[in-house]
């Protein structure tokens, strides 16, 4: 397994939970849009700590980028990074992923679930192919909303929230369900792709089995 060390460029906050961080990007180091790679930080006894994180840069861009989602509560690897500072590094492992774009369809995801379709989308958008993709976006609240500003500028319409735990005039109220699926996809024989917590998975893969969306047409991160 390949490592490389990577100096830290800049920490921001996107959300009150989420940064970005970004790096040097490694020499011959190439990646498809919504692929990932895990990460470890460079401190003793962190650095055989490896998660896994979505690049959210583009393959052409001179750094890496990941938009990573923390959880305070949880005492883990992901929750070191509000510690790190610029200067520092981070280890960076071998690129997998399956989530690649394969075609026009909708992206369904669930909160942090987003992560790799950033890189996605913002290809896209760049190339003047955003075409009719949509991008179903599932929070908790409205501050939650991972890149939101970015999503409504690529994706106009096509960029369709609900949240769960608020009641916004915006907003859809609620999880997505059949009936959600129902209301705002007009087609189905286009991919899907799906991201997000596993019984948000397991959940989004009955509906669109309802709704006979054919299983060569949903893209999923395989284990």
């Amino acid at each position: 397994m390949s490592q490389h060390y990577v100096n830290i460029k800049s920490i921001e906050k996107v959300t009150h939970d989420t940064l970005r961080i970004i790096t040097e990007k490694p020499e011959n180091y190439n990646f498809k849009p919504g692929q990932a790679t895990m990460v470890a930080i460079d401190r003793e006894g962190w650095k055989d700590e490896k998660r896994p994180f979505t690049f959210t840069s583009l393959p052409e861009d001179d750094h890496i980028e990941f938009i990573i989602k923390t959880y305070p509560e949880h005492d883990g690897a992901t929750d070191k990074l509000l510690d790190v500072k610029t200067g520092e590094y981070l280890i960076l492992f071998d690129i997998f992923g399956t989530i690649v774009y394969k075609g026009e369809g909708v992206f369904i995801a669930g909160g942090a679930g987003v992560t790799p379709f950033i890189a996605i989308l913002k290809d896209l958008y760049k190339k003047g192919q955003i075409g009719n993709n949509k991008l179903i976006f599932a929070n908790k609240t409205k501050d939650d909303i991972i890149l939101r500003e970015d999503f409504e500028k690529m994706l106009g319409d096509n960029f369709i929230n609900i949240l769960s735990d608020e009641k916004t005039q915006e907003y859809s109220h609620g999880f997505v369900n059949e009936e959600f699926l129902r209301k705002n996809i007009e087609d189905v024989n286009k991919y899907f792709y799906i991201c997000g917590p596993p019984p948000m998975l397991n959940k989004l893969q009955e509906y669109l089995a309802v709704l006979n969306v054919d299983k060569k047409f949903i893209v999923k991160e395989e284990f």
